[in-house]
Formats: C-alpha cells, structure tokens, sequence
C-alpha cells in the first residue's frame, strides 16, 4: 500500500491555491469540508449550460437529467447500494425528519423506538416527537466516558422494539463504531438499524451493504461536495414506508422521501465528488482495471492511515496537557480525527477566538450534540473545543495547532 500523496491531493481543491486562504488552517472539517474541484467545475458547468428543467426531450434538459441520473448512479455504486436505494434531499437533518415522518404512519401504539444520548440531535429528535403518536421511545445512554457500550443496547430491546437509531462516528466523541456487529444485535431482536454516517463518511466512504444497516445517512457538503444529505434505504424498507412525496409519485421508490423537487445542479455535482474519489484511486493505484468497490476500499484506506498518523500526535499534546480534559479515546485506533476537549479556567469560545486570531479555525459549542453534554458534565451552552480534519490537513497545520495550543494555554 503507496501512502497517501498529500501533494496531489491539496493540488485538487482551489482552497489551497486561494491567496486569501494562504495564512489559514482549516480544523472545522467535520462542520463542513473544503470543496473539490471537480465538483465547482461540475456546478459551473451545469450552470452554464443545463440550468433547466431536467427530463424533457430537448438537449439541455436532457442532459440535466442524464447528469442526475449519472450522478446517482455513481454514488450509489461507490456505497455498494442500487441506485433506487439512494435518496438525495437538502440535508441529513432533513431527511431523517422526512423518514421519521414516514415511520409515524408505519408504527403503532405501543411500539418501540431506541436513541442514543451520544448523537447529532437530528438522529435523536426526529424519532423523540413520534411520542405524540404513543410510541414508546427509550434512551442507550452512554457511560461515563461518554461512550455507547452494545450490553447497554441489549438491555433495552424487547419484544415491540421496531427502531434503533445510532450514529457510526460521535462528532464529539469520536469513536468509530463497529456498526455492522451492532445491527446484527438489532437484526437479532427484529427491529430496524438507522445509522447516521455524518461523521464516518468524510473519511472514506463505507461499504453500506457490508455494514448491514437498513438506513445509512450522511451530508455531502462534509465529504468535499455540495450542500446535499444523501439517504440509502433498503428497498423493501422503502416500498413498505408510506411515500412522502406528492400522491401520483408515490410508486416511484427513489422520490417517496423527497417530498419537494431536488436541487438539479446540486445532484449533478455529486459527480464531481465521485470523480475525486476516482482520480485518488487512480493516482495511488498500480492496477488501471479496478473495481469500484477496489477503489472505494483503496481510498478509504490512504485516507485514513494518513489521518490516523497526524491524529497521534495531536491527541498526545492534549491528553498530556494539565489543564486540558480530552473527550474521548487518547489513542488513535478506532478513532476519526474529530478532538473535542475542554480547557480548565478558560472557556471554549476563548479558546476559539485564540486561536481565530492566529488563522487556526476550529469549532466550539455542542455540536447539535446537545444531549451528550449532560452525561459528560458538560453546560451545553458552553460547550466544547473541537479540532477535526481530513486527509487533506497537512503535518504542518497540525504542528500549527498543537503550537497555537500551546501558546493559547500555557503549560
């Protein structure tokens, strides 16, 4: 296996190459990641030239819809999924509320329904309001460390449990769950798995059939692309949902969960991901005639041996640092390079606004994880600091940060 050639890689997104940008290190990739070339190339072009309605017989309107339809296709294959399993909507929070609509008519009284208390609040509080229809909802909370243990799973399914909802990588934890085990456990007890792949995806795309969930979502403005949430949902799943799009759509599986029409250009544009994707694989690879699932796996594994090298060091600074608590594993094994931790004396947004004026850009706040702070002892107002980035973050930004940590908190 080749490592990771950081040169090609940086030389395909225009952020690098933008004099503004020159001073900046980006370390609030899991908010939103910096967008690739292909897929700006991808929106201009359809701008310029298909900015139409999709799907009528005339040539730029035909070539709209054949843009989408490619678009779809490819992801889908790049996800291990039938194109008719993916769903495109405006983003992740929006189609779980959408799904969880669907699931509103399709559970009764009386059924079960498992959150975390470890997730991104769109893959908790969708399914919370379903209580209003009588479904019973039940909460796998974490440990004290913040982290989902499968016994405590176990300990809550029973015979009317329909639903577990659980996200594949905390975006303040950063654990990397072994997703497939955990819907086995599900499977096991006769309910349904939804995972939440937002914080997993950027860091290589997943085999979804291999992980067996049911449903599999995450945001692709996050894995270098446009502000779109894509949605796979098993076909026999979908087709037994009551459809959320307009009635005389309803047989049509891939619209039943995107009640209004999608974004033509934005679609279009995920080619411009998936062209990414390949061109990695084809720089690093030394077969010319590979699989796409051989060049998914290729490239989820440069990805994440390069970010699981700079993490390493990172994680030592902090968890060394006296007056700095890391949430989280210390170690980099099973662990996406998403650092959240707390600083003694000095508040998050401080600590932000330190390292804001030395061009470093990180986040802080709870992250939409609002329900993870109390278990951690955590105001939810304040928050955490959270460092995350991505195969494209280089050894010298992450030697900028620890050196902004360093002259922001003393010793």
């Amino acid at each position: 296996m080749t490592r990771l050639d950081l040169d090609f890689v940086r030389a395909q997104f225009p952020a690098f190459a933008e004099p503004s940008l020159a001073r900046f290190s980006h370390f609030e990739n899991a908010g939103g990641s910096f967008v690739c070339r292909p897929v700006i190339d991808a929106l201009d072009g359809f701008y310029r030239r298909s900015k139409v309605q999709p799907y009528y017989p005339y040539e730029p309107s035909h070539a709209a819809g054949m843009q989408m339809d490619r678009a779809r296709q490819r992801l889908a294959a790049w996800l291990n999924v039938d194109v008719d399993e993916l769903h495109l909507g405006p983003s992740t929070s929006q189609n779980t509320y959408v799904l969880a609509n669907a699931f509103r008519r399709y559970l009764q009284p009386g059924d079960e329904i498992v959150v975390t208390s470890q997730d991104h609040e769109a893959n908790i509080g969708a399914w919370v309001r379903l209580r209003d229809e009588g479904i019973i909802v039940r909460t796998w909370e974490v440990d004290a460390q913040g982290a989902l243990r499968p016994e405590a799973l176990t300990a809550l399914l029973g015979p009317r449990t329909r639903l577990v909802a659980f996200t594949h990588c905390s975006n303040v934890i950063g654990s990397v769950h072994p997703v497939r085990e955990w819907c086995e456990i599900v499977h096991r007890a006769g309910a349904i798995a939804v995972v939440d792949g937002v914080s997993y995806a950027p860091h290589g795309l997943p085999d979804v059939a291999a992980l067996g969930a049911d449903v599999y979502l995450f945001s692709l403005y996050k894995v270098y692309g446009p502000h779109l949430g894509a949605m796979v949902v098993r076909r026999e799943l979908a087709a037994a949902l009551p459809s959320q799009a307009h009635f005389f759509k309803s047989d049509a599986i891939p619209g039943r969960f995107t009640p209004a029409g999608p974004d033509h250009a934005q679609v279009a544009a995920v080619n411009g991901v998936v062209d990414y994707f390949e061109s990695v694989a084809a720089h690093h690879a030394r077969n010319d005639d590979m699989s796409v699932a051989a060049q998914a796996q290729l490239v989820r594994t440069l990805f994440q041996r390069a970010e699981s090298a700079l993490l390493a060091p990172l994680l030592d600074f902090l968890s060394a640092h006296p007056r700095v608590r890391l949430i989280g594993s210390a170690q980099a094994i099973d662990r996406a390079p998403t650092v959240a931790f707390t600083v003694e004396g000095v508040s998050s947004v401080e600590v932000a606004q330190a390292l804001a004026r030395v061009d470093i850009g990180v986040g802080h706040g709870n992250f939409y994880a609002y329900r993870l702070m109390q278990p951690l002892g955590i105001d939810p107002a304040e928050g955490v600091v959270r460092a995350s980035f991505v195969h494209y973050t280089s050894g010298a930004d992450v030697d900028r940060l620890i050196a902004g940590l360093e002259s922001t908190l003393g010793s």
